[in-house]
Parts: C-alpha cells; sequence; structure tokens
C-alpha cells in the first residue's frame, strides 16, 4: 500500500477523541466538609502498530474521577476503582460504598419503591483518598472504536492489559507516579485486580500500596461445581449455615449465636466432612448416616434431600430448596433477600431476588447522575452488567482452573510493603468467605507477609454496603487500611 493510500485510509477511519467534563462540587464526611473536582470522560486508548509505526486507537473508556485539592502540598492517595461480572460497569462501588454520592437504601438492604434517588454519602473514602472510577471495554459507556472487535477485549489477559494501560496512561497524565497508589475491585474485579497487581509491577514497575478485595474470588476451583472437584461443597457449607440460620432454619441451639454455629461448621467441613468426600464410594454406609445427619442439621435441609443429592449440594439447588416450603427462593449475591419465581418446584432459580433489589435504583440513579450532576451526556446505554461480553475468554488457562491468587502472591514478594484487604459477606452465596479464607491460606507466603493482609466480615451479603451498618464499618475498616499502608 502506497503512502497516498495509507493517508486515505487513515482520513476514512472515524476519528475518536478524549472527552471531558469537570464540576465542582462539595460533601460532608465524617462532620467534615469536602470540596472535590468530578470529571467525568472517556481516554481514548491506543496500540502501537510496529508495521505502520503508528498508535492506533483501539477503545475509548469511560472514567469518573473524584479529586481533592491536596493541603501543604501533601501527595494525596489515589485509588482506581472497579467492578466484575465479567461484564460489570464501576457503579456499584461507585455509588454504594466509595463515591461522594450514594443510592438511598433503607437501612437494612431491603427493595424500595420507585423512584429512586441519591444522597450525599457520609461514608465515602474521598476523605482518604482520590477515586477513579473506570469501566472496562463493553460496559458502562466504554466501547471499542469504529472499525474494531469488541471480542477481543472480553477476556482474562487484554481486559486487564486494558484496565492497566489506562492506569498508565491516568497516572502518567496527571502526574501521580509518585503519589501512594491503590486498587480496589469487587468480585470478578478481585480477580482483575489480583492479575494487576502482578502485571502493573512487573511491566510497568507501578509499585502499588495496596489493593482492596471486596467479595474476593481468586482460585476459581474454590467456586465452581463440577464433577470430581468437591472443594467448593466443602467451602460453601458455612454460607449455607449462616443462611439458614438468618431464615431460622436451624435447631434452636444452633441458632442463638451466628458466629459460634460458624466455628463449629467449619471445623466440621475442614475434618469429617472433607475426609468423607475424599472417599468417595468407599465411604462407610455408618460414617455416610452421620454425614447426611450432620449436613441436614447444618443446612436446614432435610436427610432425604441431602441423601439424594449424594452428600454435595449445589448453590443453585440451595437456593431453591431452602425456602420451598414457602415457595420461596433465596438470593446468590445477598443470600437474606428471597422472591418468588414461576416454578416453586423447579431446581434453579428463574431470577436472583438480591440482585432484582438492586439493579433497579442503581441504574436509574447512575442515568440520571450523570447527566444532571456530572454534566456528561453520551446517547449510548450505560452497560450496568452487560451479557455482550459473553463468551468470555480464559483460553490462557484453558483445561485448569483460573487462579490468579499465585500473581497476588508474586507481587507481594517483590513489593512486600503492599498491603491487602479482604472483605467479606458471610450471606454472600457468589464468593463464599470460606473460599476466600481457604485461597489465601493457600498462598505460600513467607511468614513475614502474612501480617499484610486484613480480613474483615459483614453480616450481609455480596455487595455488604447495601446494609447501612456493614457500610459504617466498612468505611471505618478501609480508611484504617489505607492509613496503615502509607504509614510504611
Amino acid at each position: 500500500m502506497s503512502d497516498a493510500e495509507k493517508q486515505d485510509e487513515k482520513k476514512d477511519k472515524p476519528q475518536v477523541e478524549d472527552q471531558t467534563v469537570q464540576t465542582q462540587h462539595s460533601v460532608k464526611i465524617g462532620g467534615k466538609t469536602v470540596k472535590y473536582t468530578a470529571t467525568a470522560g472517556t481516554m481514548v486508548l491506543r496500540e502501537e502498530d510496529d508495521e505502520k509505526g503508528e498508535h492506533e486507537p483501539k477503545a475509548s473508556i469511560f472514567y469518573v474521577a473524584y479529586m481533592v485539592e491536596p493541603k501543604n502540598g501533601e501527595k494525596r492517595p489515589l485509588t482506581f476503582s472497579f467492578n466484575g461480572g465479567p461484564g460489570s460497569a464501576s457503579v456499584w462501588l461507585h455509588l454504594g460504598l466509595l463515591g461522594p454520592r450514594r443510592v438511598d437504601v433503607e437501612r437494612e438492604g431491603a427493595a424500595m419503591p420507585p423512584p429512586y434517588e441519591l444522597v450525599d454519602n457520609e461514608f465515602s473514602l474521598l476523605d482518604e483518598t482520590d477515586l477513579v472510577f473506570i469501566d472496562p471495554v463493553t460496559t458502562g459507556y466504554s466501547r471499542q472504536v469504529p472499525g474494531e472487535k469488541a471480542k477481543q477485549f472480553h477476556g482474562l489477559t487484554k481486559d486487564m492489559e486494558t484496565v492497566a494501560e489506562f492506569i498508565r496512561l491516568y497516572t502518567s497524565r496527571n502526574t501521580r507516579w509518585t503519589s501512594p497508589k491503590f486498587l480496589i475491585g469487587e468480585s470478578y474485579g478481585t480477580t482483575r485486580a489480583a492479575a494487576l497487581s502482578g502485571y502493573l509491577t512487573e511491566r510497568l514497575g507501578m509499585y502499588l500500596n495496596g489493593i482492596m478485595l471486596v467479595s474476593s474470588i481468586l482460585d476459581f476451583g474454590t467456586a465452581y461445581f463440577g464433577a470430581g472437584n468437591d472443594l467448593p461443597h466443602i467451602l460453601f457449607l458455612p454460607t449455607f449455615t449462616a443462611t439458614a440460620w438468618y431464615h431460622n432454619k436451624l435447631e434452636p441451639a444452633l441458632q442463638r449465636d451466628l458466629r459460634k454455629t460458624l466455628n463449629e461448621v467449619e471445623e466440621f467441613a475442614m475434618g469429617e466432612y472433607a475426609l468423607a468426600l475424599m472417599q468417595g464410594d468407599a465411604l462407610p454406609e455408618r460414617e455416610r448416616e452421620v454425614i447426611v445427619k450432620r449436613l441436614a442439621r447444618y443446612t436446614g435441609l432435610s436427610e432425604d434431600y441431602i441423601e439424594r443429592t449424594n452428600l454435595r449440594v449445589e448453590i443453585m439447588r440451595f437456593t431453591k430448596e431452602l425456602q420451598r416450603d414457602k415457595r420461596l427462593t433465596t438470593g446468590r449475591l445477598d443470600s437474606r433477600f428471597t422472591a418468588t419465581d414461576r416454578d416453586a418446584a423447579g431446581e434453579t432459580w428463574e431470577f436472583d431476588p438480591s440482585y432484582a433489589v438492586i439493579q433497579g435504583p442503581y441504574t436509574a440513579t447512575f442515568n440520571d447522575y450523570v447527566r444532571g450532576e456530572l454534566g456528561f451526556e453520551s446517547d449510548l446505554p450505560y452497560e450496568i452488567l452487560s451479557s455482550r461480553v459473553r463468551p468470555w475468554s480464559y483460553k490462557e488457562n484453558e483445561n485448569r482452573y483460573v487462579n490468579v491468587a499465585e500473581t497476588l502472591r508474586k507481587a507481594m514478594s517483590m513489593n512486600p510493603f503492599m498491603k491487602v484487604y479482604v472483605g467479606n459477606g458471610y450471606y454472600d452465596l457468589a464468593t463464599p468467605y470460606f473460599a476466600t479464607e481457604y485461597t489465601f491460606n493457600h498462598l505460600q507466603l513467607e511468614p513475614q507477609l502474612r501480617g499484610n493482609i486484613s480480613m474483615e466480615y459483614y453480616e450481609a451479603g455480596h455487595m455488604m454496603y447495601v446494609h447501612g451498618p456493614s457500610l459504617e464499618a466498612q468505611k471505618q475498616h478501609l480508611a484504617a487500611f489505607i492509613q496503615s499502608a502509607i504509614a510504611n
């Protein structure tokens, strides 16, 4: 192709440019007024083309950033935030936990009738750190540029590299390389964060002060039910118990103290139950009968049902069976919530009752907020939780479970000052707390690094911040974590 033809080809391509809008605001956090600048916009990411010697635009990433003017020359921390899915925008952490505005929900997180509204977030983390919320490609307003295929961004590695490139560009353009830096991810966002901890460290030389993992999933083998993988049955059991406890399905002796009950169940899960599953069909009949009775006692399910599942209750079956006598389905993201669906006799639910509670309020308030208060206008649909990213590619992990825990371990070894916060909900059936504990107990970290990890627990679910007391407690934990990580 001649130079002239190359120029003509370049002219024919639609030009994609960055778009930003800034607005000024203030919010009261902890009784103190915090003034901040909000920036909503898109950043075009480019890749170097070795053949053409040019940087070709590939994707336009939507983000919202909140910055507070530093005092006395201080270097404020900078935190990059994203959610999971895959296919989720950053709206949940943005309008639920971290940002200066949050969805107004009932204190216990119960469903509320529309219309919905935002209120000032007195528990925002903006008093401790500047915040940048990132929507990966095909979530929020982020899209591939014309002429590119979205599918290339829908996978573990490319998604991570794209978010890393955004972080690098944002940090460079805003002269923040010497600021204390943090990542916070939720759900699959914790998978992304752990992967980023290695990539940022090794590829970009960007050392982090800390990573905050909300409802963590690093080792997919701990959570994917399948023939031959007994691990999830062991690791989900305490959350089955917590759920049954919340809905008063346990015998009186187990209903008195949740934490005491969970201690008992955890010991059984890692001991007698794990040993029984390891034996498979070789398990003696008398021992099998004992395990059946114990499982029924700890799950609120009948002995007959436990027997018919071959001692292995799968999560979707549990959500249908626990309250079948009331024709109720139990939530997955937050098992405190229930709903009815078409088939009360089915094995799986029609929809997740806990997602149904939050989808409407977060969608409505963000769409109003981004135009009305932030001044950013787009006619694209804001993809809250998009199925358009599927199938999600794990091609680098074919024939094995994804496990980025090892990436995190190496990053912590290379940067021994990096700290890790892990937030767990007792009623989270998507990323159970016991599975998270198992993952971190198997990092094989050197003893001097184990103290860099802090675990916190909340009497709520996957999005624990929809529960008022948990939101307040989590703010305190995150603030203390950031202060501790900077004190290094």
